[in-house]
């Protein structure tokens, strides 16, 4: 199916099982953010493969639903899972869902990942807020995209207005919030100590293999885009012993306290963009 059928599709389909009030909120839970998934005062569930321009998940901790529902307080649409451009090699693997939540009237994306930290001093465990990123892979997610639009303006590609209110969200919950550059490599494989080194110096605090994608087919179909990485390890070469992803989803669990309590206090705050 075209895609912008399938994006045409998936819309009527959402606005459908939304009862025809689809929040104007949305957000997309990275790898080990899905105990988010539990505290959501869910009103429906809608698998991805019941939107035809959704993609498949294939990651453990990626489960492939969409919900309804509220957090916080905050209604939204909460996004279980992800699509990497590792899988498969496609940066433009997310643009059906992103269109999808835009033409549904979806205006605000936030989106959170777990990341490795380039810093000592951001140690596992803690929260990240991303201020800017570093397209390490150079791949975009606009390929063969015709117009003048695809030469996309990204100098406040996470929103100023929405950053400020996620550090006011933090010292309202008490929660340590780091802010930094997010570097975003392909993957699957982790980084090589050398490849750490290069991403230090170029000025990145933490490094993943998400997010970026995201961030600019968001922007490019209008929405604004808060971005936050819960540091699950070292890099590679900054402390002992081997890194996995299991190690990433085990860490992430046992920081989803601090990470909750700052969704909690943060999403009411960002119901109204304007």
């Amino acid at each position: 199916m075209p895609v912008n059928a399938a994006v045409a599709l998936s819309v009527e389909r959402l606005r459908e099982r939304a009862g025809g009030r689809v929040p104007r909120l949305a957000l997309l839970l990275g790898s080990g953010w899905d105990a988010v998934s539990e505290q959501l005062a869910a009103r429906a569930e809608i698998a991805y493969a019941e939107l035809p321009a959704f993609p498949a998940t294939g990651v453990t901790g990626h489960a492939g639903r969409l919900r309804l529902g509220t957090l916080g307080g905050a209604e939204l649409i909460l996004l279980a899972g992800r699509r990497h451009a590792y899988e498969d090699g496609d940066a433009g693997a997310m643009k059906g869902l992103i269109r999808t939540l835009a033409g549904a009237g979806v205006r605000t994306l936030v989106q959170t990942n777990a990341a490795g930290s380039l810093d000592p001093a951001l140690p596992p465990g803690r929260l990240m807020l991303v201020e800017d990123h570093l397209n390490i892979a150079q791949r975009t997610p606009l390929l063969g995209e015709a117009g003048d639009a695809r030469f996309l303006d990204l100098a406040d590609a996470y929103d100023s207005a929405l950053r400020t209110r996620a550090v006011a969200a933090a010292e309202a919950a008490g929660v340590p919030l780091h802010r930094g550059v997010y570097a975003w490599v392909l993957g699957p494989q982790f980084e090589t100590p050398a490849e750490i080194r290069m991403l230090q110096r170029l000025g990145a605090q933490a490094v993943g293999m998400s997010t970026v994608p995201e961030t600019i087919l968001a922007r490019h179909a209008g929405l604004r885009v808060l971005a936050l990485s819960l540091i699950t390890n070292l890099g590679c070469g900054l402390a002992p012993g081997p890194i996995a992803h299991r190690q990433t989803l085990s860490v992430a669990q046992r920081a989803m306290g601090d990470a909750l309590r700052l969704l909690q206090a943060l999403l009411p705050m960002l119901e109204d963009p304007q």
